[in-house]
């Protein structure tokens, strides 16, 4: 079984995000899911990215690397949305990464290095009129992460939601969520 980092998006830790993560453990995969926010949570994206720019970009990813460096070697790293910041560079840059997974986001390999490992598994999740991961260069980075990666997966999903896959948030779609989910288990059970 898989062992995975988890980030949250910029909600925080919302109940439907640890729903998901507790879905990967039933699978029998063990998850770790850091708190980047330190207990906060907030009820509109706009109030989340306003406090994720509060601590600074750098600064989540560089939380997100210190819970890493507390854990062994081997790891799949996972984002969502904001996650995807910490998630994505650990992938690129920590030695003996076993896979990624990206929801929502997917930021230009350039930022963290000059290409993607080849050796990384990735898949990356967004929907196909999300104005967020479609509008602003998401779905770009995603096409030339998979253009250039030969374990690269993208999937769009037909829809207009960026937090998709929550649960706990009106933005969830059951179809698309549990079409996800089946993908992302699959993507596991190989590793």
């Amino acid at each position: 079984m898989a062992e995975v980092l988890l980030f949250h998006h910029a909600l925080g830790q919302t109940t439907g995000f640890l729903a998901f993560a507790d879905d990967l453990r039933q699978a029998g995969h063990t998850v770790h899911t850091p708190d980047l926010y330190d207990g906060r949570t907030f009820d509109t994206l706009e109030r989340g990215i306003a406090y994720a720019e509060e601590l600074g970009f750098g600064t989540i990813i560089e939380r997100g690397a210190r819970v890493a460096n507390d854990l062994p070697s081997g790891l799949i790293y996972a984002g969502f949305s904001l996650g995807v910041l910490p998630a994505q560079k650990l992938a690129q840059t920590r030695p003996g990464a076993r896979g990624a997974l990206l929801f929502y986001s997917c930021v230009p390999v350039s930022e963290f290095g000059s290409s993607w490992p080849a050796d990384v598994p990735v898949q990356i999740h967004g929907m196909n009129a999300d104005p967020i991961f479609m509008g602003e260069g998401d779905v770009d980075a995603a096409r030339e992460l998979v253009a250039a990666a030969p374990q690269a997966e993208l999937f769009l999903y037909p829809g207009d939601q960026h937090y998709f896959a929550d649960p706990s948030l009106p933005s969830y779609d059951p179809q698309a969520a549990t079409l996800l989910t089946r993908r992302v288990l699959d993507f596991l059970a190989r590793r």
